[in-house]
């Protein structure tokens, strides 16, 4: 998005105005509610932008700016993504409640399966893994 000014400036959005939103402004407002709602507001937001597969997702974090998404390990009933960003400054107090809630929307979407995701901070590696878990057995 980029607005342009009357005397012809343009005006582009930073990554310090999305850095104060979600490190600052949405921790404020939501408080020890903020990991709840963040992964229902990370589902809303893959039923809204539905992928139409699971290869896609790499894709999607990175238009986001949610950083880079890679497949860490694979079972039958689980995959484990690792999440790295550029800059880690808010890493520690950071949530990924909402990166957490897309995942899981987006597999049960593609998998028909009930899913569920987890997000762990692994600091000695500066990622994030997300597990995400689905039901083999209810569709």
């Amino acid at each position: 998005m980029v607005n342009t000014l009357a005397n012809n400036e343009t005006v582009r959005p930073t990554k310090f105005g999305y850095e104060l939103l979600r490190y600052h402004v949405i921790p404020a407002i939501l408080g020890k509610h903020e990991d709840d709602i963040l992964y229902w507001v990370g589902k809303e937001i893959a039923r809204e932008f539905p992928l139409f597969s699971l290869q896609e997702l790499p894709d999607f974090f990175r238009e986001a700016d949610w950083g880079n998404l890679s497949i860490e390990k694979e079972k039958s009933d689980t995959i484990v993504y690792a999440l790295t960003r550029p800059t880690l400054e808010d890493f520690e107090q950071a949530s990924h409640a909402l990166e957490a809630g897309f995942l899981a929307a987006q597999h049960e979407a593609l998998q028909k399966r009930v899913t569920e995701c987890y997000a762990e901070k692994n600091a000695k590696k500066q990622v994030i893994l997300f597990e995400v878990k689905w039901d083999s057995s209810n569709k």
